[in-house]
């Protein structure tokens, strides 16, 4: 039973990401994603309390994603960027998702993980910086932030600007984060 229960659970969430990314918290139906979860809204409410308790369980769900996926290597920021851009690529819903949590969920609490692991990078930044390998030019947070965004560039550019960008090609695109985070390091 407890399998099931996982299972139902871990369908929610799938179905509740898609919906979420698509449309927002405030746009989101329960009902359609109870239907792609083969499930019902009942169980909805079971395991997530409310449909803000969904999103926070895709939320955290996709912030553990992240986080799994992107080794930190502070020998290797380029690299990393370029990495979370890959991501970004490869998961659209995740860049669609970051941007209704800016816009919906502002001043709400913040994700335990999410922030913890923003600490910890930032501070492998500041060691790296303290031992002359990362410049240090700016504030580890802030390089932080500033290759975090870098990576999310493609995805979150107006598409007017994309088409007078003109650049299509993947493996260019994620050449440039590369480069640009090269910049803000040497």
């Amino acid at each position: 039973m407890q399998r099931d229960a996982e299972a139902t659970r871990q369908r929610l969430i799938e179905a509740g990401r898609a919906e979420f990314a698509a449309h927002g918290l405030a746009g989101a139906r329960v009902d359609r994603i109870a239907e792609a979860a083969r499930s019902n809204k009942a169980q909805i409410y079971h395991y997530f309390k409310s449909k803000a308790g969904l999103f926070e369980a895709v939320w955290n769900s996709a912030v553990g994603e992240i986080i799994g996926g992107l080794p930190f290597d502070v020998e290797d920021l380029p690299g990393v960027a370029a990495r979370l851009s890959d991501i970004y690529a490869e998961h659209p819903d995740l860049p669609r998702l970051i941007t209704w949590q800016n816009l919906e969920r502002a001043g709400q609490p913040l994700s335990g993980l999410g922030v913890e692991e923003v600490r910890r990078r930032s501070a492998a930044l500041a060691d790296a910086q303290a031992r002359g390998v990362v410049s240090d030019r700016f504030d580890p947070r802030v390089l932080f932030a500033v290759i975090v965004h870098t990576a999310m560039l493609w995805p979150a550019t107006a598409p007017e600007l994309l088409a007078v960008v003109d650049l299509d090609d993947p493996g260019k695109r994620r050449e440039i984060v590369r480069q640009v985070v090269t910049a803000l390091i040497d």
